[in-house]
């Protein structure tokens, strides 16, 4: 094999220039510029060091120091690029941290929250300004708390005997609206209706509006049913079992069969008197049978119960049990936060400004979205739903380098694939 070198600035990742000009082109950059001001120390802009985070993980980092190990030539090769250090890219988010807030449960034990409005409503505001959410439209919402692992000096142990934290998130879609950080071993209820309140709000100061909200058993309370009621046109709520529901299923003699996913199930509607009798609200009921043949204590059967508690009075039980179940996305999505977006490897060793990372990450993966949509029109080997690893081997990974040509740069590519029209979008 014969060997030649050219010593030329030649960089691997030079598809990373059109994700630079689209964070300017968009808007964005300007947006993060005017909203958080100007910082309190000489040298870079929060646009310049947003800007940077996002070229990192866009070239496939994972940490702030891929900056200096790995990626500092090919962003530095971008014109009017400045390219902070890893310091300088981790004190950002201390900047822009807020004090932990200390929230006391009905027991008398002390639990630590991160509430970061600014950083969230920035995040709000970006999606406005790339037109992934719009002002006076109404939406469905999804709610969870997600474990996220880690070994920091404030992991506190989680329910799964894991340690980390277990923030709030809410999402529209495919995209996380708000973020709230707590212990890890805080309990899911715990001042939920404070956080879920404090999300709506801003989405309301923002013109969005609820359509539908969707939540697991962790929002089965009457605290947090009556905040969501409240926001939200319509709401279902995965219920928990008790007695006196148990007592209105026995009574049950009008069950239907339905197919969902290819299965067999039976379901009802009953009303709902736990609580906001009032209200006339509507339980859904699901039982399929048990590959257990031991009966059940309370039912006297071996079916599997689920239900829903929701507000729908007009939606058939196969509906509505379709709908909540689509709730299932929202898992994949933290897996993507994870795995593409840095949850999994937290960058400092306090909550406030992890929460700020969270959040920081969180508008990468919104920008994502927003990008990869104008991609998948010209490179059809990108779908819309591509992976973070199969959109850097197909897009960012072309050779490349930025020339000075009559007054002008321009960037070479050495390539025959489409690049040229995604210019032109």
């Amino acid at each position: 094999m014969k060997l030649q070198k050219v010593s030329q600035t030649i960089t691997p990742f030079a598809g990373v220039s059109f994700v630079h000009e689209e964070f300017n082109k968009s808007g964005l950059f300007n947006l993060i510029d005017n909203y958080l001001g100007v910082r309190n120390t000489n040298g870079y802009s929060y646009g310049e060091l947003f800007r940077t985070w996002f070229e990192v993980f866009f070239c496939g980092g994972e940490v702030a120091e891929d900056v200096q190990k790995h990626l500092r030539s090919t962003l530095e090769n971008i014109p009017h690029n400045n390219v902070a250090s890893p310091d300088t890219l981790l004190r950002v988010l201390t900047e822009l941290a807020t004090e932990n807030t200390i929230i006391t449960s009905t027991s008398g034990k002390e639990y630590e929250f991160n509430i970061n409005e600014k950083m969230n409503d920035l995040n709000i505001k970006s999606l406005l300004l790339t037109k992934q959410l719009k002002k006076g439209e109404m939406y469905d919402f999804d709610y969870d708390n997600q474990i996220i692992e880690h070994e920091k000096w404030d992991a506190k142990r989680t329910y799964k005997n894991t340690t980390g934290y277990f923030p709030g998130i809410a999402t529209i879609g495919d995209k996380v609206v708000y973020i709230e950080n707590r212990d890890g071993n805080a309990n899911v209820k715990i001042a939920q209706d404070e956080t879920l309140e404090r999300s709506y709000e801003l989405l309301l100061e923002n013109e969005i509006r609820i359509n539908r909200s969707r939540m697991d058993a962790g929002s089965y309370a009457k605290n947090i049913i009556d905040i969501v009621s409240t926001y939200s046109k319509l709401f279902y709520i995965r219920a928990n079992r008790s007695e006196s529901m148990l007592e209105q299923i026995c009574q049950i003699d009008d069950w239907k069969e339905v197919e969902i996913n290819f299965k067999s199930y039976e379901v009802a509607s009953i009303p709902f008197r736990q609580f906001f009798e009032d209200r006339n609200y509507r339980l859904v009921i699901m039982r399929e049978k048990s590959n257990n043949a031991q009966l059940d204590l309370f039912t006297g059967d071996n079916f599997i119960y689920r239900s829903i508690l929701t507000n729908d009075k007009e939606s058939s039980e196969k509906e509505i049990i379709e709908y909540f179940n689509m709730r299932g996305a929202s898992e994949k999505m933290f897996d993507i936060q994870n795995n593409d977006f840095g949850w999994k490897r937290l960058p400092t060793s306090d909550m406030s400004s992890n929460t700020v990372f969270l959040i920081l990450t969180s508008m990468m993966k919104n920008f994502y979205n927003h990008f990869i949509k104008k991609v998948s029109e010209v490179f059809t080997d990108i779908p819309l739903k591509s992976r973070m690893k199969r959109f850097i081997f197909r897009f960012i990974c072309v050779a490349g380098k930025w020339v000075r040509q009559s007054r002008q740069w321009k960037l070479r590519l050495y390539t025959d694939r489409p690049y040229e029209r995604l210019q032109m979008c």
